[in-house]
């Protein structure tokens, strides 16, 4: 039981101090998640790509992926891994539903106030700063395989295929055909890539 509540506690400190929604987020949850052992940096990377691909907050995903993880290491089967899922996402939702509950209630009135407006410009550059360290450190983990600064490059030329494939079909979609083409298109194109790239082509 304590270490379900830890769990939840976990999340819900992560929950409490991230602005700027999922993405925002994943930095803390990164540090928090391999600071305490629970997964490796691939797996994290893995559970990014799968809560990125389902439907749902990415945050929120990520959140009952990892307590489903843990939920099997802790009590193991099927029920554990509901009960990790349960207090991990319970963890990471609770604050915001808190906070924005408070805010509604009183924003309008605390908008007026010339400090308020303040505090909120100077939040707005920190998650822009979050969001954009999350892409620049998945891109050097995923296409680089630089994990740390004592490692050196390793590129995976797979993953540089599959970016750059995808990257060119976004482009010429939106200013050649002057059409947005959807992201489940693009993750369908992704995934049939990584069959082919990581499944059939694996040895080579």
């Amino acid at each position: 039981m304590i270490s379900l509540l830890y769990l939840f506690w976990t999340f819900f400190k992560i929950g409490i101090v991230s602005f700027g929604g999922g993405y925002a987020m994943i930095p803390l949850l990164t540090d928090e998640v391999l600071a305490n052992g629970w997964l490796t940096e691939e797996q994290i990377m893995n559970f990014i790509a799968v809560s990125e691909s389902t439907p749902g907050p990415i945050a929120v995903n990520m959140a009952t992926f990892i307590g489903s993880a843990q939920g099997d290491v802790i009590l193991g089967g099927v029920l554990g891994r509901i009960i990790g899922a349960f207090f991990a996402t319970l963890g990471v939702v609770l604050p915001s539903f808190i906070i924005i509950l408070l805010i509604a209630s009183i924003m309008v009135g605390l908008l007026k106030f010339a400090g308020v407006k303040a505090f909120l410009s100077g939040l707005r550059p920190v998650v822009v700063g979050l969001i954009i360290s999350t892409g620049l450190i998945m891109s050097i983990t995923v296409l680089l395989g630089i994990t740390n600064v004592y490692l050196p490059v390793a590129f995976d030329w797979r993953a540089l295929v599959i970016f750059a494939t995808i990257a060119i079909i976004y482009y010429f979609c939106k200013y050649s055909l002057k059409k947005e083409i959807s992201p489940i298109i693009l993750i369908l194109i992704s995934a049939i890539f990584g069959i082919i790239f990581y499944g059939f082509l694996g040895g080579f």
